[in-house]
């Protein structure tokens, strides 16, 4: 190897090594909501350090809170609360409306604001808040509600809810979104919370309630779920009463509930600082088993609702190890490939019209021939896996396609049978059996058109990673011109079912 050559093949590595090392675990963001209530007021300066204790402890990637009525508070928490130690947060776009607001504060480390959009109701604003993460730059639509409180505002909760399922309905199929803040619902019996749910078959706007209490909310039977009040006497301001209603929640879309793109992670819903004892109690009461006495009494003087969390993962993915080898690269003395290279899998429906659902791209290992593949959008069931390599004839899997599900490992071995390529289209080589190279112009067939582009590279000696270089030794001569016209003999070409 000339040392151009030698440049070349280090630069193409790196480029492998490079596109190798930006693929990523799976992201997981905690979204809190927190009514805060009436910030800012006069007893503000009291209440911050409160608020600092619960959370530096909750330590939330995305926090919307409600009850907050001006960009001078949504500052002053910023700085006073979030970001009083070091500065981690950011705000979002806060939008003044005709009542009690909603504001969202962010971890600029592994969050992006978008934008900021006003839902008005008959009485506050719902806000849709849309955010990606850092890593993915998965869209998560985050709704923002303060509903009507009062027994008597059953009617009007559900109006403020028409108005956002207006919304939410004519959002795309497979919108990723979510909703949460104080919903001063009851009962699993009221309008809000059936229209909040309501799976109309025409569009999938709804919504679903990871806990799913059925019922009336504010009795004993539910004490482990209740979020307002935190207290039994009054001082400054709020409800007084003790822990008996279920007021603050987070729901989601069939989106985030399926799998594939941004999904809700089971166990990691928390009303934070209930230990299912304080019924009709104040929260600081001791002992309290789920954060102690200090975030217990922080909890207890900041607000009269407790914090409730959720994880979300971004970046959802079913990993594929696929193992596959390119005919032209491989060389059977040392059983590896002289090149590392990259492949395309497409999984493609079963059945007509066969398509294309999802797809993945990596490096094929030179060792081991295999490619960890990772899916994102595909549901579970039954595909063909595709795949396109920039010199080879794309090769299907065996008849009737292969099961998958998602969030598991899955493998799959092109290398060792011919059946398992769809009519047998592979090649033998030593032990293992590979993918036909020489389809350098990539029309589903290896002819005289792959021979004439080759012949023209090896004229002049073509260096470099080029299509023609179909043994990967980053030259373009006769021994590739020679796998081409064997495979050209032959016309071999794509088959599919």
């Amino acid at each position: 190897m000339t040392v151009k050559q030698f440049v070349i093949f280090l630069s193409a590595f790196f480029i492998l090594i490079s596109f190798s090392s930006t693929t990523y675990s799976q992201n997981q963001i905690r979204i809190m909501t927190y009514n805060l209530l009436n910030y800012p007021n006069t007893d503000t300066n009291i209440r911050n350090p409160h608020f600092r204790t619960v959370l530096s402890n909750t330590d939330p990637d995305i926090l919307v809170v409600n009850e907050i009525n001006t960009q001078t508070g949504v500052n002053d928490f910023l700085k006073n609360v979030l970001n009083y130690s070091s500065v981690s947060y950011s705000a979002g776009t806060y939008i003044n409306g005709p009542d009690s607001d909603n504001a969202i504060f962010y971890k600029t480390a592994k969050v992006n604001f978008i934008s900021n959009v006003r839902i008005a109701t008959l009485l506050r604003d719902i806000n849709e808040f849309k955010i990606t993460d850092k890593i993915y730059n998965d869209t998560l639509r985050i709704y923002a509600v303060h509903l009507r409180a009062g027994d008597t505002s059953v009617v009007r909760r559900g109006a403020e809810i028409d108005s956002l399922r207006k919304r939410t309905n004519a959002l795309p199929a497979g919108t990723d979104f979510i909703v949460l803040g104080d919903f001063n619902i009851y009962s699993a019996n009221e309008p809000a919370y059936i229209k909040l749910l309501f799976n109309d078959p025409v569009n999938d706007g709804n919504f679903y309630d990871n806990l799913n209490l059925t019922g009336t909310w504010n009795n004993f039977a539910y004490r482990f779920y209740h979020t307002q009040s935190t207290r039994t006497r009054s001082f400054g301001d709020g409800a007084t009463g003790g822990l008996d209603d279920r007021f603050d929640m987070i729901l989601y879309s069939g989106a985030v509930k399926n799998p594939g793109g941004i999904k809700f992670i089971p166990g990691s819903y928390v009303n934070y600082g209930n230990d299912g004892n304080h019924f009709n109690d104040s929260i600081n009461k001791t002992p309290n088993s789920a954060v102690g006495q200090t975030i217990a009494n922080a909890l207890h003087y900041a607000s009269d609702h407790l914090p409730v969390y959720a994880a979300f993962e971004f970046g959802s993915e079913t990993v594929l190890n696929m193992k596959v080898i390119p005919e032209g690269l491989y060389k059977i003395s040392d059983n590896m490939l002289n090149l590392k290279d990259t492949v395309k899998i497409f999984l493609r429906n079963s059945a007509l019209p066969y398509q294309r659902i999802d797809s993945a791209v990596s490096v094929i290992d030179s060792v081991s021939f295999i490619s960890a593949l990772k899916f994102r959008n595909a549901s579970d069931g039954n595909y063909y896996l595709e795949t396109v390599h920039r010199n080879t004839i794309n090769t299907w899997s065996s008849g009737g396609g292969i099961q998958y599900k998602t969030d598991s490992l899955k493998s799959y071995d092109f290398t060792d049978n011919v059946s398992k390529a769809f009519g047998n289209n592979m090649i033998q080589l030593g032990t293992n059996f590979c993918i036909y190279s020489g389809d350098v112009n990539k029309d589903n067939v290896i002819d005289l058109a792959d021979m004439g582009i080759g012949e023209n590279s090896a004229a002049i000696f073509l260096e470099g990673y080029a299509v023609t270089d179909v043994n990967g030794d980053l030259i373009t001569d006769l021994n590739d011109l020679s796998i081409i016209e064997n495979n050209a003999v032959n016309i071999i070409s794509v088959i599919s079912p």
